[in-house]
């Protein structure tokens, strides 16, 4: 029976669906399974997604823990952060995937304590678990202009052809995005400047820098920016991108190892306002028009930046005006491989 013996290759909850088929096996057949379980086997190379998280538990504080199968397996007392799990493998020349994995399974060996990843799914409360920043990242970066459509939609808005010409420069756009005190956690709430009529989300896959050009872990990314007033004039850029929560990203980190491909990564996003979707989007990396290590690789060049720096890598997904932020918004991001982000709106009042 094929159907078993893929799910002894997959295991249980690993979200894979397989069809009950029962089949002869007559040798024609028997090779047919052996196809299918190969198959199958690569597909599942990336069934098993280790994430890695970082989460608040009353009286215990700041925890690390690495998620498998909707539990989080606590493992702060290996690793504090992982930012500090990161440079502990780069100390050790071993890829973050091998140090987690060594990590999980000393957790496991000392009965470490787990949690259910639905109960850290909460606002940030000091009375309750939450979800914190997936890393303490010291810098977070922007690249835009990586998908045609931006590109094409930016500059009408503008009525400049900047954008285009962008898109297709050597160089990209790169740009300061946050530091971490303007970042907002999963589950926690992103801004609306106080000046702003048209603010946006930026739905984004974005990458963790290590020391070279190679991602070394993936995220998702709002890359909350205020529309009206970049459009008002280019060089107002910083004031429509930073600002207090004007970011968030999460839920996890994903190793490069377990993403799978990730130039096919389907990012999808949701508006809800009072109950109801207004808006949804979505876009796959399959589009984009950099390559991972090119971003990195200019963002790098004659700029020396932190390891564990956050770098989100542009949107696919263009909102309308009608879909401009309002105050009480929920906007979900969400991928099959990295996880769904969750943020509340707010806006911020006038000084």
């Amino acid at each position: 029976m094929i159907a078993k013996q893929i799910n002894r290759v997959c295991g249980k909850g690993r979200r894979f669906f397989v069809c009950q088929i029962q089949f002869n096996l007559s040798q024609n057949v028997a090779r047919i399974s052996k196809l299918m379980l190969e198959k199958v086997e690569i597909t599942c190379k990336g069934g098993w997604v280790m994430k890695l998280v970082q989460f608040f538990v009353p009286e215990l504080g700041k925890r690390v823990g690495v998620l498998q199968d909707e539990k989080v397996f606590d493992i702060t007392e290996v690793a504090p952060s992982t930012l500090a799990l990161l440079e502990r493998a780069i100390d050790r020349k071993r890829s973050l995937e091998e140090e987690a994995k060594e990590a999980l399974e000393e957790a496991k060996s000392r009965n470490a304590q787990t949690f259910e990843f639905a109960s850290l799914q909460n606002p940030p409360s000091p009375d309750k678990p939450h979800l914190l920043l997936p890393i303490d990242a010291a810098e977070v970066w922007g690249a835009g202009v990586t998908y045609k459509r931006s590109a094409e939609e930016r500059d009408a808005d503008s009525q400049t052809d900047i954008y285009t010409r962008v898109y297709f420069s050597d160089r990209p756009e790169i740009f300061f995005k946050a530091t971490v005190h303007r970042c907002a956690p999963p589950f926690g709430e992103i801004a609306i400047r106080s000046d702003s009529e048209f603010t946006a989300v930026e739905a984004e896959v974005a990458v963790v820098v290590g020391l070279d050009n190679q991602p070394v872990a993936f995220t998702l990314c709002n890359d909350v920016s205020a529309w009206d007033i970049e459009r008002l004039n280019p060089l107002y850029l910083p004031q429509s991108k930073i600002y207090d929560g004007c970011c968030s990203f999460g839920p996890s980190l994903v190793t490069l190892e377990q993403v799978g491909d990730p130039y096919a990564i389907v990012i999808k996003c949701k508006i809800v306002r009072k109950g109801d979707v207004i808006f949804e989007g979505e876009a796959s990396t399959s589009q984009l028009n950099r390559r991972y290590d090119e971003l990195i690789s200019f963002l790098r060049r004659d700029n020396p930046i932190p390891i564990g720096t956050v770098l989100t890598t542009g949107t696919g997904i263009m909102p309308p005006p009608e879909a401009a932020l309002i105050e009480g918004d929920i906007v979900e991001i969400e991928s099959l491989q990295l996880g769904k982000l969750v943020n509340k709106v707010r806006k911020l009042g006038k000084s």
